[in-house]
């Protein structure tokens, strides 16, 4: 499970975004590291299957100790880019596949093991027994540890659970995004013991002007100054408050912003604050 309550998101620190140096990459990590965020989570797929090797150079300058980080990747979505010759988007979830490609991971992270795998979106013609066969050798190599799921639904999880467990969930969520409150899948995981994680955890609240946004952005304001901290704290300070322990993914590369998003782990809101700014997401009051 992971060593750190926030995880650090890299897909913006290669290609895909901030397009960091190799010095640039083992300052990150070392900064991270020092201030609690130990986890960091990837996928083949960044920077168009490049990120994960460009990390994997840093963490090997860095000097840092395996046993200090916590590794987080995934696999299965086939993109269309210079790195592959798909000629469309689409999902591989074969034995040999999956084998495959945490081995690639391993060598780009430098790394013997992954602390968590995930499968990154549910296919249609996903094969659970397949899944499992892939899995249960690569765990019994020591290749992975924990095994998991991103954006699958709960009937989607119990497919895979019923031939191997899962542990791990990381779904999008967030005060302007919270369906799986609503779609069992919060409560699955909490009933099944498993860890969440969520990706997009402000959601659009900063990105948009929508009714949603603007009345979320009117208790905030309220908040910040009750509790002392700034905006995005509180969003975040929402999701932990959830019993199922949720871990956010928080994509930023702005250390200010990491130092920040951590103060949301000192934050208890209060019961009444927590179903106001949910109240403001839905824009009436709960039933």
């Amino acid at each position: 499970m992971p060593k750190s309550e926030i995880i650090i998101g890299c897909m913006s620190w290669g290609k895909w975004g901030k397009q960091f140096s190799t010095k640039e990459q083992v300052d990150m990590l070392q900064f991270c590291i020092e201030n609690g965020n130990s986890t960091f989570d990837h996928a083949d797929i960044y920077g168009d299957y490049s990120t994960e090797a460009e990390f994997g150079k840093a963490f090997l300058e860095s000097g840092i100790a395996r046993e200090e980080i916590n590794l987080v990747s995934k696999c299965g979505i086939q993109l269309v880019g210079e790195a592959r010759e798909n000629k469309l988007k689409h999902y591989n979830y074969s034995k040999e596949y999956i084998i495959w490609s945490v081995e690639q991971s391993l060598k780009n992270l430098k790394t013997d093991y992954l602390d968590t795998f995930l499968l990154h979106r549910p296919s249609p013609l996903m094969q659970p027994s397949e899944i499992a066969e892939a899995i249960s050798k690569l765990q019994e190599s020591g290749k992975i540890i924990n095994f998991g799921v991103s954006n699958f639904t709960p009937s989607q999880i119990d497919l895979i659970a019923d031939k191997i467990p899962v542990s791990v969930n990381q779904i999008e969520f967030s005060l302007t995004q919270h369906v799986a409150m609503q779609n069992g899948s919060l409560d699955q995981m909490l009933q099944k013991s498993m860890q969440p994680m969520c990706w997009s955890p402000l959601g659009s609240v900063f990105k948009d002007e929508t009714p949603p946004s603007l009345r979320i952005k009117k208790v905030l304001k309220t908040l910040s100054e009750k509790y002392v901290v700034s905006e995005d704290v509180l969003l975040l300070a929402w999701i932990l408050k959830h019993p199922a322990k949720i871990s956010p993914v928080i994509g930023t590369t702005n250390k200010e912003r990491i130092l920040n998003a951590n103060k949301a782990l000192e934050i208890n809101l209060e019961l009444e604050d927590w179903f106001l700014l949910l109240e403001a997401s839905q824009g009436e009051e709960m039933p």
